[in-house]
């Protein structure tokens, strides 16, 4: 079977295309470090510190909420395995804190009641439990946690796992069941997509919000190798890893990059970071809070690059999200509202080789184009002039991702200018038009791997 004809056959599974709808979404990092001031525990901190008396987890969902993100990630147990939920196989947990009250309950409660998917993050590594390092006693355990997690709070978008490990007692390692681990997943939560050390959504490689250029979601089958990820993953306490951006492996799709590859998966990246400089709530960092500009970048560059875009805000030893956290999740939601409210594509004639491209414009796989050669033009022509902000293209990815390389021109002073030249387009590329004034652009596929297809084009206005 030829190269292009087996890239074309690598499509997503279902809950793959729902994550990637989700695409923006939350990551809440919470525990006994948020009371030590650390980002990684040692598991001997005692629950007597856990005392968040003011949480409110509606607070937490409506300011996510207000980002315009649409999920949120809750790490219901860190590496120091304090637990954040009622869980009956170890006393280390929130039910033994003064505070006393099932988190995870609340948080799951509260996505429910303002739409927002509902996911998990449970650390492999626990330095508090006894069991860690001693294979399978530990894998049951571990189990026991997961399956408390995935039958007692309803539907789970994302289960999150980590790629840190240490060393358990006397220097024991665990050697994680990973295939054990999905296997339970699947049974309980056949909908919930495993991410990092799992194989439905893949990391970036690093935590910083760096983006490929060409973030392919069609890539080698090894790529999905939990320990080589663990590998790559931050195994201490680091400010210098969660700033690192590592320019390996910086093409992992294109054909040149697959040519060789026996095996090919579709893997989409998720890109994370933090709003601010560590995982965890520090109050040295109150006044450190990321740049709108730079979160909007990240976004633009992740979810607008065929990426999902991450984003961490961590509670105060309150329970409460920083007033200026809040302030800036309100500001990008705003933002990106203003950007993206509405697309002027149907106050325009969009045509490809004479044909009118109406089924474009709403933004579904039920419609789409599929012009019969590997390359298309398309034009889309205002009645007049119109400052422009950002070009919206989407692939139908149920057809896999077909498209190799695309350009963007504006019409301006009688000739077209190219103002955009890129790779990937998959499930959705953002085009930043630059404020152009225009009544023509031209958005020229020049490679594909087979009959490219379209399923959107949107438009909005500078």
């Amino acid at each position: 079977m030829q190269l292009d004809e087996r890239l074309i056959k690598t499509v997503p599974h279902e809950r793959q295309i729902r994550f990637q709808q989700i695409g923006f979404y939350a990551f809440i990092h919470f525990t006994v470090n948020t009371f030590t001031d650390k980002e990684w525990g040692d598991g001997s901190e005692s629950p007597s510190i856990f005392t968040p008396m003011k949480l409110d987890a509606e607070q937490w969902v409506t300011a996510v909420k207000s980002a315009g993100m649409k999920g949120l990630i809750l790490t219901c147990k860190h590496h120091d395995g304090f637990c954040l939920w009622d869980c009956k196989c170890t006393p280390h947990n929130v039910m033994n804190s003064p505070y006393g009250k099932d988190i995870v309950r609340q948080v799951s409660d509260a996505c429910k009641k303002h739409g927002i998917a509902f996911g998990v993050y449970l650390s492999p590594w626990d330095r508090n439990c006894p069991l860690y390092g001693s294979g399978k006693a530990y894998d049951d355990f571990f189990i026991t946690q997961l399956t408390e997690l995935l039958t007692g709070y309803g539907e789970v978008f994302s289960v999150w796992f980590d790629g840190a490990c240490g060393e358990g007692p006397d220097g024991k390692k665990q050697y994680y069941d990973w295939e054990r681990y999905y296997a339970v997943i699947r049974e309980l939560q056949p909908g919930a997509c495993i991410s990092v050390c799992g194989p439905d959504i893949r990391w970036c490689g690093n935590e910083a919000g760096h983006t490929r250029k060409a973030e392919w979601s069609v890539v080698p089958e090894r790529a999905k190798d939990s320990e080589i990820i663990a590998e790559k993953s931050q195994h201490e306490d680091s400010e210098e890893f969660r700033r690192r951006v590592d320019a390996r492996d910086e093409d992992l799709g294109s054909r040149q990059a697959l040519e060789n590859e026996d095996k090919l998966i579709w893997y989409p990246a998720e890109v994370n970071t933090s709003i601010r400089p560590g995982w965890f709530w520090h109050e040295s960092e109150n006044d450190k809070v990321r740049p709108l500009e730079e979160l909007f970048d990240i976004y633009l560059k992740s979810v607008g690059g065929n990426a999902t875009f991450l984003l961490n805000i961590p509670p105060t030893n309150e329970g409460l999200l920083h007033e200026n956290d809040v302030a800036r999740l309100g500001e990008l939601g705003e933002l990106i509202s203003r950007s993206f409210a509405c697309s002027i594509a149907p106050e325009a004639e969009i045509t490809s080789g004479g044909e009118s491209l109406e089924s474009v414009l709403s933004d579904s796989y039920d419609e789409y184009f599929m012009p019969p050669e590997n390359t298309a033009e398309i034009n889309i022509t205002f009645k007049t002039p119109e400052r422009l902000g950002y070009l919206v293209l989407k692939e139908n990815i149920r057809m896999s991702q077909r498209v190799e390389s695309f350009s963007v021109d504006v019409f301006e002073c009688g000739v077209f200018h190219e103002v955009y030249s890129g790779t990937v387009i998959g499930f959705k590329r953002i085009v930043p038009l630059g404020s152009a004034v225009t009544d023509r652009i031209r958005i020229r596929i020049t490679d594909s791997r087979s009959a490219p297809t379209v399923s959107f084009i949107g438009v909005y206005r500078s």
